[in-house]
C-alpha cells in the first residue's frame, strides 16, 4: 500500500457513514463583503463547529456549501445556505427531501436582534420574529416546527436606523470575544439538542 493509499483510507475514516438523521443549517450571505455582518452569525457559528470538530463545509450541494460530521452518533449535514438570506428555504427543502429528514430534525442557527452579542436562546418552534431566512423556512416548508439556536447581534442603536443597513453592518471590536464565546457554546448546545437533550440545551443557553 502506498503512502497515497494511507492517506486516502485515514481520510475516508473520518468521513460519517449511515443516514443523515440532522440538517444543521448557518444562515447568512454569501460573499467576502458579508463575512463579518451581523446577519452571518448562523454561518459563523457552523464555521466554528466545523473548526471544534474537525471537518469542512466546502462541498457544493443543495444551493449550498455543505459538510458531514456526526454528532451523539448521529450523522449531520451541516450546510450553509447560499441563496442568500430571504431565500434559505429552497437550499433546506433540497436537502430535507433528498435525505427525508423530518423538519423536527433541522435545526437552524441565526442571527436575532433582540439579544446582545454573546447571547443565545433556544426555541423549540416557533414564528420567524420577523427574520427573513426563518420566514423563507416556514413558508417553503410549511411548518414552523423546526428548532433554532438563535445569536445576539445586538439592536438597532435607534428606531430610525434602517434595519437592512444595521444587519449588513460589521460587528464592532468588542463584540467579537462574546460573538465567539456565543459560537462555542452553541455547538455545544448543538451536540445536546442532536443527542435528544433538547431541555438540557435550553437550561445552559437561555
Amino acid at each position: 500500500m502506498s503512502i497515497f493509499d494511507v492517506f486516502a483510507r485515514l481520510e475516508a475514516e473520518k468521513q460519517p457513514v449511515g443516514n443523515v438523521e440532522y440538517i444543521i443549517a448557518g444562515l447568512g450571505n454569501p460573499g467576502v463583503q458579508y463575512e463579518n455582518t451581523r446577519h452571518n452569525a448562523g454561518y459563523m457559528t457552523v464555521d466554528t463547529l466545523a473548526q471544534k470538530k474537525d471537518f469542512e463545509i466546502k462541498r457544493l450541494k443543495f444551493k449550498s456549501l455543505v459538510g458531514d460530521v456526526t454528532l451523539a452518533g448521529k450523522r449531520c449535514l451541516v450546510m450553509k445556505p447560499t441563496t442568500f438570506m430571504n431565500n434559505s428555504g429552497q437550499a433546506i427543502v433540497e436537502a430535507m427531501n433528498f435525505y427525508k429528514v423530518p423538519i423536527e430534525n433541522v435545526i437552524v442557527c441565526c442571527d436575532d436582534i433582540n439579544l446582545e452579542p454573546g447571547r443565545l436562546r433556544i426555541r423549540r418552534k416557533g414564528s420567524d420574529g420577523g427574520h427573513n431566512g426563518l420566514k423563507s423556512i416556514i413558508y417553503l416548508t410549511g411548518s414552523d416546527s423546526f428548532p433554532r439556536i438563535k445569536v445576539g447581534v445586538g439592536a438597532k442603536p435607534s428606531k430610525e436606523y434602517d434595519l437592512a443597513s444595521w444587519v449588513l453592518g460589521n460587528f464592532p471590536r468588542e463584540a467579537l470575544e462574546p460573538l465567539h464565546e456565543a459560537t462555542d457554546k452553541a455547538c455545544e448546545a448543538l451536540e445536546m439538542i442532536v443527542g435528544g437533550n433538547m431541555d438540557k440545551a435550553m437550561n445552559y443557553v437561555n
